[in-house]
């Protein structure tokens, strides 16, 4: 680094950690206002039927029940990301296509009263086909679940770059396998919630989520509000991992039922339909092909990657792009085709997720270690060998600014002791790696970039205003921290007001990996122009050169002369008598190609950066009962250059947990529409005692466009940890696993298919 901070880069605890420990801090299941009701909502018992009627009039009559919606209280607008994937009308109009679909809302004085008015709520249905398999759907003939997707398929992505055809026919040895994966649960510890409150034409929400701003957008769509009459407020999350991203039905019927009621109503969602109503996990099928020469080096890549997306389009084209793409940002692909296919099907809407694309990225992983053996190579070697540079561009046109795929690996590898583990693996034992790269802000529109407004209170203490929205990995202490950096103040004279729509301006909020590379670079820009007008002040008042002047420990200071020195409140209070108070903006958009589209131009730079990240876990595996345990694991992540590195390492730890051991037992399972694990007793996820010993590497790239030099924090660990895991278990094997998450059973499987044919 070419300086030393005082702050950035330490371990510094997070700002709001003491309230989260203590119990202190509210989230919006602790909401309590005047009047307020209480919400239930009525759902739809099949997975595929027309509504023929219904009759609302028995509840409205019960005692204690305040307001009652269905569809006709909406405004028939329906929802998606984009202008071609609307297809949600949130609250189901004349069809149900999920068990569990918002069909109609009660409000009432009580939770029983308004759990006994759902009784009363009569629904005449009549029930259609419905079909649950995404391969199925897509066949001639299958049911048809929206009008406007043939056969289903509710995106396809097609990317094609280079001869691929050619480059498998010259290719020293081509290799195809295909791997599945069934959906996961985000298993936030906090069930979706909703607060809403009406009056005098303006809404005010608190709910849980990653934008406050995509979120008040899509209720003013819906809602045929003003967007300035729509406010979502700041409120604490309990994690996010990708389910909040986007607006709910529940945020939707709340509303309407405060217009309608008049009074708050809080909707709060039980365990199991946080897990059959809201967003869940895409099931993944790819079939993955790829040719190499005698080298190792990759010519060809060919992917076709089938997509479960549940009911309707939800982040549809984002979902079905982002595993292609955070792999092409780690490999050189000069010959490349890619066919992702969304599919709708009669189950729970799917979203994004921290560890998307887990058949895809671990058969990517797998199928590459495969390659190697069959070379003669180290798995690390042919990782390195294919690995994006500074300078090089990604298949679609995306150039690397900082970092590249070689050094991760080398220092996972390092602190792993690679080699000298390989060589010393007893029977049962195994090792494996795992490589990704991240991009930093893709294109979200206008909401692409950040601005920051910050004031100088008359005591020399800041408070800094900014739509950066934490979800739970401490985005609002980074901002702080940046503020407390270029000011010279300490965080405890920095005052936050962050995530709500009327009082900051536009925010990625935290979806695309945006928050410390967008947001913090508009923070930063803002307390730059700040500090530029105190030392202005200061250079007159103390009749120095402004150019000589810092600031540092609430004091503006000389560079040269230490003793030459002013407390910044003086100069505050001057300026505030001057009639020129210290106030200013600063904004940053990431230099992206806004003419790139997820569907009909895949092509252009996709990100201002890219983050990569390499993790090695080592294993132990049972024969006789097929039980994988992770007793070791190492993360290495390029992050740019840290602005917390505890942040940091407790991100990728917790990656670790989200993906390299929920590998070995996480998935949802489905019959006939209906979820059989909707409860954190039947849906495993894995706990305290199931966690390895983890070695976090941080590694500095110092990027030219982040603030201070820093990117995202940890997804990639979230991105490979998955394949990381995948990777030792094969080797400990020696037999393709193509079937995930890695349970006894399906170990079992895999071993006998292999005994039966023949192979080693």
């Amino acid at each position: 680094m070419d300086r030393e901070y005082t702050i950035i880069g330490t371990r510094m605890t997070r700002t709001d950690s003491l309230a989260k420990v203590t119990g202190r801090a509210s989230f919006t299941a602790d909401l309590k206002l005047p009047r307020m009701l209480c919400a239930k909502v009525l759902r739809s018992p099949h997975p595929h039927a027309k509504i023929l009627n219904i009759d609302t009039s028995k509840a409205l009559r019960l005692p204690g029940v305040r307001a009652v919606v269905t569809a006709a209280d909406a405004h028939g607008v329906k929802w998606g990301v984009f202008r071609y994937t609307q297809d949600h009308p949130m609250i189901a109009v004349d069809r149900v296509r999920y068990v569990g679909e918002d069909v109609a809302g009660v409000a009432a004085v009580d939770e029983e009263t308004a759990m006994e008015a759902l009784d009363l709520i009569q629904v005449d249905y009549e029930p259609l086909p419905a079909v649950f398999d995404p391969e199925e759907a897509m066949k001639e003939g299958a049911p048809l679940i929206h009008e406007e997707y043939p056969n289903n398929v509710n995106i396809h992505v097609h990317i094609e770059v280079g001869k691929v055809d050619e480059a498998f026919a010259r290719a020293h040895l081509v290799r195809e396998d295909t791997f599945h994966a069934p959906g996961e649960a985000y298993s936030t510890l906090e069930p979706y919630a909703v607060v809403a409150s009406y009056a005098n034409g303006y809404l005010d929400l608190w709910v849980p989520n990653a934008g406050p701003h995509v979120r008040a957008k899509a209720l003013s769509n819906l809602l045929k509000m003003p967007l300035n009459k729509v406010r979502v407020r700041r409120i604490n999350v309990g994690g996010h991992f990708g389910s909040r991203s986007e607006v709910s039905p529940g945020d939707l019927v709340t509303s309407l039922l405060a217009i309608k009621s008049g009074c708050p109503v809080k909707l709060v969602l039980t365990r199991e339909e946080n897990a059959t109503c809201t967003r869940q996990v895409h099931d993944i099928k790819a079939t993955i092909k790829t040719g190499v020469n005698k080298d190792g080096t990759i010519t060809a890549k060919e992917f076709r990657v089938v997509y479960d997306g549940g009911a309707y389009s939800s982040t549809g084209p984002i979902a079905t792009s982002i595993p292609y793409y955070v792999y092409e940002e780690a490999y050189r692909f000069p010959n490349v085709r890619y066919d992702g296919y969304r599919v709708i099907t009669n189950k729970g809407i799917r979203g994004m997720y921290g560890c998307h694309g887990r058949a895809f990225l671990g058969g990517n992983e797998m199928q590459l270690d495969m390659i190697a053996r069959e070379l003669g190579m180290d798995p690390m070697e042919i990782r390195i060998k294919n690995g994006l540079k500074v300078g090089e561009e990604t298949a679609t046109k995306s150039v690397i600014i900082s970092g590249g795929l070689e050094e991760p690996i080398r220092l996972a590898a390092a602190k792993a002791n690679w080699a000298e583990r390989r060589a010393g693996l007893k029977e049962g034992e195994g090792i494996g790696m795992g490589c990704v790269a991240v991009m930093c802000g893709f294109p979200m529109g206008f909401r692409s970039g950040s601005a920051c407004y910050v004031k100088l209170n008359d005591d020399g203490q800041a408070t800094i205003v900014t739509g950066i929205c934490d979800t739970g990995m401490g985005n609002e202490s980074m901002a702080i921290q940046i503020a407390s950096e270029v000011l010279g103040i300490p965080v405890e004279d920095i005052n936050l007001v962050n995530a709500d729509t009327e009082a900051t301006n536009l925010d990625p909020g935290a979806y695309s990996q945006a928050a410390s590379f967008v947001g913090g670079n508009a923070v930063k820009r803002a307390c730059e122009e700040a500090k530029r007008q105190i030392l202005s002040f200061a250079a007159a008042k103390m009749n120095h050169p402004v150019e000589d002047l810092d600031l540092k420990d609430r004091t503006v200071v000389s560079k040269t002369d230490p003793l030459k020195k002013m407390p910044m409140r003086w100069i505050v209070r001057e300026a505030f008598f001057q009639g020129k108070p210290i106030a200013a903006t600063g904004a940053y958009m990431p230099k992206i190609d806004f003419q790139r589209e997820w569907v009909k131009n895949p092509y252009g730079q996709m990100a201002g950066t890219y983050s990569f990240g390499c993790s090695v876990a080592q294993v132990t595996v049972d024969r006789e009962t097929g039980q994988i345990r992770v007793p070791y694991f190492v993360a290495a992540h390029d992050c740019g250059n840290p602005i917390n590195t505890m942040a940091v390492e407790g991100q990728m730890e917790g990656s670790v947990l989200q993906a390299g051991v929920a590998v070995l037992a996480e998935e949802t399972r489905w019959s006939q529409g209906w979820l059989l694990n909707p409860d954190l007793l039947e849906y495993k996820v894995p706990l305290a005692c199931d966690m390895p010993e983890i070695e976090p590497v941080i590694v500095r790239s110092n990027d030219p466009e982040g603030p201070f030099g820093a990117k995202e924090g940890g997804l990639t660990t979230r991105m490979n940890a998955y394949s990381a895991v995948v990777c030792a278990a094969h080797n400990a094997l020696g037999v393709p696993l193509n079937e995930f998450p890695l349970t006894p059973d399906r170990v079992l499987k895999a071993l006998n298919a292999a005994k039966s044919g023949g192979e080693s």
